[in-house]
């Protein structure tokens, strides 16, 4: 027996793109000459109502009842206006919203964009975005044009859930196996019919619908699984808070040419691997820098049920390492592709034993192949001094304030890579971050007993020296 097909259903306004669409289209009406530009009495008033907290019964009252404004309006000039706002419209949807509607495409799902908005207006857009079909609101029409009227149902609330499941009967889907995206509580009846249904930017009572029911909460502004509260990331709420006398008073870190890093659009951060504190001094740098961060960090953390949690709230990606998996990868690279910055050490863990007073640096491949994937620029952190505040050997950092470790951590220029080997290139990172460190790192020194055992983990009773064949980034 043949498997019925399945589909993905996706709301427009606050889902799809972040914001309402009328005003997009309002403008390309007004320049078709079908409206006169005159503003719409309370109208910013309610559209800024709509972005904080989203469909209302007293919002949506206007929008019925708009239809009888078009009364007259050619179809043809409505079509025109229409397909100029869709151009405008894609450069507003959400970052991450391509990458799903394509994963959805590429699993031979049909995309259904179902909407409150006239059926005029969007289906242009819907088009323009490839998909397979439209529920939207209908108007009249007769030979002298749109007749002020809807034809049907105004899609919102039950309605929309009656037009898509009339919808999926009249194409035979499985809508148990169908996937259903909206911000709004009005639409929770239509989440309902779906197997898959998914809350994106909900508002209020949504959100607090979508935890009672256990549906995810997705945000597609952000990486998947990114925690926002009040429309804000943790990372963006406790941005003030991260300052070198706050979170760390116990050292004297210094950051140098932090401009370096994008203030917008993706890249891809790498940082030399010396201590468990680097994590923090990176955090720092960023915070600094205003952008918000997703890093690669090993299972180990993730697995640790709050912190794990807290890991991926914060966009973090899990990594296995001896899974050999490129999931990792494609991950960030999706993070990349929404305009996010991504964070990695391509030394994979800290250096044990001689390998961490080796003056050239060795890592994995992850960051040259991410780049070459993406073409993002790479920017090298050089950091120095994180291992006397906390070392591998210690399982706290040394907290004391009086004794203050100085740390550095320095911010390079973009690094010219060929994209041609992942091999070659990860040399030429490497290289780049030894040439962000002080003299000393480039000195090549026999390390005293006591310095390399502070280079393994506490309770280390293996051969210190077998340590320099061990591959970067293994634990054996």
């Amino acid at each position: 027996m043949a498997r019925r097909p399945t589909a993905a259903i996706f709301d427009l306004d606050r889902t799809l793109i972040s914001e309402s669409s009328t005003p997009f289209f309002a403008q390309h009406l007004t320049e078709e000459g079908l409206l006169d530009g005159s503003p719409i009495p309370f109208g910013d008033v309610l559209r800024r109502i709509f972005g904080v907290f989203g469909e209302s019964r007293l919002l949506m009252e206007p929008a019925r009842l708009a239809v009888r404004a078009v009364k007259g309006w050619s179809p043809e000039a409505v079509e025109r206006a229409s397909r100029a706002a869709a151009k405008d419209l894609i450069e507003h949807v959400q970052p991450f919203a391509p990458d799903l509607i394509e994963e959805h495409r590429a699993a031979g799902r049909l995309l259904l964009l179902a909407t409150t908005s006239p059926d005029a207006f969007v289906r242009p857009l819907a088009e323009e975005m490839g998909f397979d079909d439209v529920i939207a609101t209908r108007w009249l029409e007769d030979t002298a044009g749109f007749t002020g009227e809807i034809d049907g149902q105004f899609i919102w609330n039950t309605n929309k859930r009656d037009a898509v499941r009339d919808w999926a009967e009249e194409h035979n889907i499985d809508l148990a196996k169908s996937y259903a995206y909206s911000d709004s509580y009005f639409d929770a009846p239509m989440l309902d019919l779906v197997g898959h249904p998914v809350a994106v930017n909900p508002d209020l009572r949504l959100s607090a619908l979508a935890t009672i029911k256990g549906w995810p909460i997705r945000h597609l502004d952000k990486t998947d699984g990114v925690i926002k509260i009040a429309g804000r990331e943790i990372q963006e709420w406790t941005r003030p808070l991260m300052r070198p006398e706050i979170v760390a008073p116990y050292a004297d870190i210094e950051m140098i040419d932090v401009e370096k890093i994008p203030a917008e659009g993706p890249a891809i951060l790498v940082f030399n691997h010396r201590s468990y504190f680097d994590a923090t001094v990176m955090g720092l740098v960023i915070a600094k820098a205003g952008r918000n961060i997703r890093g690669l960090g090993k299972k180990e953390v993730f697995d640790v049920p709050i912190v794990g949690r807290l890991m991926r709230g914060l966009g973090g990606v899990r990594v296995e390492r001896a899974s050999g998996s490129d999931e990792p990868l494609e991950e960030a690279a999706k993070a990349l592709r929404g305009g996010d910055i991504v964070m990695l050490a391509p030394e994979g863990t800290i250096p044990r034993g001689p390998a961490f007073f080796d003056p050239e640096l060795k890592g994995r491949w992850g960051a040259a192949k991410l780049a070459a994937d993406t073409r993002v620029p790479v920017i090298p952190v050089g950091l120095w001094g994180t291992e006397l505040v906390w070392p591998r050997s210690s399982r706290l950092p040394r907290l004391t304030p009086v004794d203050r470790p100085h740390v550095t951590a320095r911010v390079g220029d973009p690094i010219d890579l060929k994209y041609r080997s992942p091999d070659a290139d990860t040399k030429r990172i490497m290289a780049a971050l030894v040439d962000l460190l002080p003299d000393e790192a480039r000195v090549q020194r026999t390390p005293t007993v006591d310095e390399l055992m502070m280079t393994f983990p506490p309770g280390y009773s293996g051969d210190p020296m077998a340590e320099a064949t061990r591959r970067p980034g293994t634990d054996t």
